[in-house]
């Protein structure tokens, strides 16, 4: 049996009335959901057909994002090609967003770049055939 495709990611913010406008621009799209379950409230996206899920707590345990502590690392969004990564990059400086550039390696290419809450995201392309 072949393990299920991934439906949803949920990261967890400090802050959606900072956070929901940046990923708004970000995805060029508005929520499909925002609710509050009451243990927290959460803003919903579709980006292709995967659900990315903003979470807010009413309690936040305090600290900052960052990818050595044990838990996510990053969360990588799929383009065709590496002018499509080109053609973000710029897309990325329009929107204020900063970014590492385009960085090439054996098993493909990314861009790297981080939410307002330092949330490490990337756009990633296979290598060229």
């Amino acid at each position: 049996m072949a393990f299920p495709g991934i439906t949803h990611v949920a990261v967890t913010v400090t802050d959606l009335d900072r956070s929901v406008p940046w990923y708004t621009t970000l995805f060029g799209a508005e929520p499909v959901l925002d609710e509050d379950t009451g243990p927290f409230r959460h803003v919903v996206y579709m980006v292709g057909t995967t659900l990315f899920g903003l979470h807010q707590f009413p309690d936040p345990a305090g600290g900052s994002f960052d990818e050595r502590r044990p838990g996510l690392d990053h969360v990588s969004f799929g383009v065709e090609d590496r002018a499509a990564l080109e053609k973000w990059a710029s897309q990325l400086e329009e929107i204020g967003v900063r970014h590492g550039g385009v960085v090439d390696a054996g098993y493909g290419s990314g861009l790297s770049f981080r939410d307002p809450d330092g949330i490490a995201l990337e756009l990633f392309c296979p290598p060229a055939s």
